[in-house]
């Protein structure tokens, strides 16, 4: 690969990477946690990049790069539409699954191409969101949308009769309407510059519990999928963790080409690159074989049966070669208030998520830190994303894949057109319904293995915001566990006690039902909360402004925190004087 000239490798002619001041800064991998003025000495040599943002790397190695993307993302994309089939009452219609596998693809490359074109302008894919699942499984947990008990048995279920269809439906275009009316928001908040503004006052300790939160309701799913052969499960996890933790610095030599080398052998990471493609392709390849062999039972009432490979197979026939998603294919979108604030909890969450991911790819693409500019213009082309998403019917939002920030760092390119050529890969993969139908037809415990890893990982994720606050400190630490504790108590006491919630007012008994059966909406919630009205103090007052010094407050949580520390003050000294005055 031949290197980057001078002014492709640090991207200076993109104008979406200028500094709001004019200047251009260091887009080394070394000196991005630096200031401008340290990083400006650095010469392009140390960039250990092979291509940079604006650089376009041969045809060939874009496509190959492409695919990989695309196949890094994959898990995340397919665990979506599986794992909300079961509420929206498909189980048992392959088929239908297998379309909203390939929706969701070819929104997501549609969502790709507007965001490397017009939004942030980075190198960063974008798929369906984790933190729509929660709000959009308590919103289908209400009475109103719990599925009929004929559709929980395959002997009953004719997937084509129009009262099925109708009921699956019905529950699909109300998840959009909600969706199409909280992008809004998100639209709003993207391209006024507001999410500048919000982020004073959302810390580590507001994020970490939502995060957490996202994942950590969702071991019920993960434990019914995993739960059907666990032997199979524990295969697949097994296999994931050996290629991800211990062979990923194992290089594997492959051949390739260069112009001076000609063919030759080059060490790939393949591990580290692809350990759940290959962790579920070797689980899926036994289930095969276990099949053929009778080992695992014929009888569908006997323990293991939905390991076995073939009682899915019919839906790679009767899916079709090809079939174009298009807006409103479910039927036209309603609309119900408990929907709209249950999916405005995951929009807020997925932007949250978006702006650590902007920098870390940055970071990783060798381009300096985005401006606010650059990073409210993303925001609002993901809420773009997500409006586009409810319109085709995904049954979801979209955000941006820190798994794919993380592969930059592995491939060491960082270039545009390389998730360019993903985006056309998703859509190519969208339009052809043999390969959602495939997807679709990947054994019960095999998925629940994959669950399992990835809700793991996604919860760690979480966790792992706390690195950026000072968990020595007994706030802090009362703060985070509070509010994960709650966020998990609530909805589990909220779904059990559902009638003590009534008002009788319909509409506001369901808002009051998906908000607190939301866990990352009460864990989120009570963590600004707190974080924004707990005193916190640090040992050194330099860097704070005189008016705070004044008044003694150091905060570590956010300038709210300052404020009603003043307040409280002005009262308890206002307070003092009046009992003085009464009593003398």
């Amino acid at each position: 690969m031949t290197p980057s000239s001078d002014k492709e490798l640090n991207g200076l002619d993109n104008p979406s990477f200028t500094g709001e001041d004019g200047k251009h800064y260091c887009s080394s991998l070394d000196c991005a946690a630096q200031g401008p003025e340290e990083g400006r000495d650095r010469g392009p040599s140390d960039i250990k990049l092979a291509y940079t943002v604006m650089d376009v790397p041969p045809w060939y190695l874009c496509i190959l790069l492409g695919i990989q993307h695309f196949l890094t993302a994959l898990g995340g994309l397919i665990a979506i539409p599986l794992i909300l089939s079961k509420e929206l009452c498909l189980q048992h219609d392959l088929l239908t699954q297998s379309h909203l596998i390939s929706t969701i693809f070819f929104v997501s490359g549609i969502c790709t191409l507007l965001q490397v074109l017009f939004g942030v302008r980075l190198p960063i894919i974008q798929g369906g969101t984790f933190a729509f699942l929660t709000p959009t499984l308590a919103m289908l947990s209400l009475p109103k949308w719990k599925c009929p008990s004929w559709t929980q048995n395959a002997t009953l279920v004719n997937a084509s009769s129009p009262e099925f269809i109708e009921v699956w439906q019905t529950r699909m275009r109300e998840l959009q309407g909600a969706i199409i009316v909280a992008s809004c928001f998100q639209i709003f908040v993207g391209f006024s510059g507001l999410i500048g503004f919000l982020m004073r006052f959302i810390g580590p300790l507001t994020i970490a519990p939502t995060i957490t939160l996202v994942a950590l309701p969702l071991f019920d799913s993960a434990g019914d999928e995993a739960g059907q052969h666990w032997g199979i499960a524990f295969m697949t996890i097994s296999f994931i963790v050996l290629f991800s933790q211990y062979l990923k610095d194992v290089p594997v030599p492959l051949p390739s080409y260069q112009r001076g080398k000609k063919c030759h052998l080059s060490p790939v990471y393949l591990f580290q690159i692809f350990p759940v493609l290959m962790g579920l392709s070797l689980s899926w390849l036994l289930c095969y074989v276990l099949t053929v062999t009778d080992v695992l039972p014929a009888d569908p009432t006997a323990y293991g049966h939905l390991a076995r490979t073939d009682i899915r197979g019919d839906v790679l026939s009767q899916a079709p070669w090809f079939r174009l998603p298009y807006p409103g294919q479910w039927g036209v979108p309603t609309v119900s208030l408990a929907g709209i604030f249950g999916i405005l909890a995951g929009v807020i969450s997925s932007m949250l998520e978006s702006v650590g991911d902007y920098y870390a790819c940055a970071r990783l693409a060798g381009a300096p830190p985005p401006p606010k500019h650059a990073i409210s213009r993303g925001i609002g082309v993901e809420g773009i994303g997500c409006l586009l998403a409810g319109a085709w019917g995904t049954g979801n939002g979209t955000t941006s894949y820190s798994e794919n920030v993380g592969a930059l760092g592995i491939t060491k390119v960082g270039s545009r057109m390389v998730i360019i050529a993903s985006a056309c890969t998703m859509l190519l993969s969208g339009i052809s319904g043999k390969v959602g139908a495939m997807l679709a037809s990947i054994p019960s415990p095999v998925i629940g293995g994959v669950f399992l890893v990835m809700f793991g990982v996604i919860t760690a994720v979480g966790i792992s915001n706390l690195q950026y606050t000072d968990m020595n400190s007994s706030r802090n630490i009362f703060i985070f566990g509070f509010s994960v504790f709650a966020g998990l108590t609530v909805p589990n006491w909220a779904n059990k006690n559902s009638t003590l919630l009534e008002t009788g007012i319909i509409q506001l008994d369901q808002v009051i039902q998906v908000l607190l059966t939301t866990g990352m909406f009460v864990g989120g919630l009570l963590g600004f909360i707190l974080d924004n009205t707990i005193p916190g103090w640090v040992e050194n007052p330099q860097g704070f402004s005189k008016a705070q010094r004044a008044v003694g407050c150091y905060d570590a949580g956010s300038p709210l925190t300052c404020k009603l520390q003043e307040i409280l003050k002005s009262f308890s000294v206002l307070l003092l004087y009046l009992t003085q005055s009464l009593l003398f």
